[in-house]
């Protein structure tokens, strides 16, 4: 038995294994998530991630961010400064909030790693297709949460797993860096550990907001 990298639950129960990943089921918060045993390297992970097509010209790729990007704006004051934590190898979303006319610096492990970022305060935090990677979730989220001011975003866009999702053929689970799968029943458990106000907006668009 593996415990639950999100909750800490203790009892969870196996799902599926295939070449790569063996996952477990949480019961408290839902999440579906792969065993430790079975994560890739990180120079394996990047030269994943180095064959991901996000152009920040590509009109199509920042109207999939503006799924997230909007609801987050439409939360915000002027002035309001931002981190896109996960931004990846070619960074889009801060063009969508600079373009609105808000500050926002990019952070990524691999691409654009500034840990001085990661010791200051912001009015929002994106998280876009990042979620699903972490290794350590309840420790990044509670990291991302920190770096929140009050009444702060924090926005996360992530496939969800729904009652409707075929876990063993769902295309989402394919992707071997993908090792943590949240259903909106996660997220609303996230939200009562830290005292937020939650909004799901679709199966992969989901804001958390800090009181103050």
């Amino acid at each position: 038995m593996i415990s639950c990298p999100l909750c800490k639950e203790p009892e969870t129960s196996f799902v599926l294994s295939d070449a790569i990943h063996t996952y477990y089921e949480c019961p408290e918060c839902r999440i579906v998530f792969a065993d430790p045993g079975g994560f890739l390297k990180p120079a394996d992970e990047k030269s994943r991630y180095d064959t991901h097509q996000n152009d920040p010209g590509d009109n199509g790729y920042l109207k999939f961010l503006n799924q997230l990007a909007i609801p987050v704006q439409n939360h915000l004051r002027t002035g309001a400064v931002g981190l896109d934590y996960g931004s990846g190898p070619g960074p889009a979303m801060d063009l969508l909030f600079k373009k609105g006319g808000w500050e926002m610096e990019n952070y990524d492990p691999f691409y654009d790693k500034r840990p001085e970022l990661l010791s200051k305060t912001y009015d929002f935090i994106t998280c876009s297709e990042t979620a699903e990677h972490f290794y350590h979730p309840i420790r990044e989220f509670t990291n991302l949460w920190s770096m929140l001011r009050p009444g702060g975003i924090l926005g996360i866009m992530t496939l969800m797993l729904t009652e409707t999702v075929d876990f063993e053929s769902w295309h989402y689970r394919r992707d071997d860096t993908h090792v943590v799968f949240y259903r909106p029943e996660s997220f609303i458990w996230l939200a009562g550990l830290f005292g937020a106000a939650c909004e799901i907006h679709s199966d992969r668009v989901i804001l958390l907001k800090k009181p103050g």
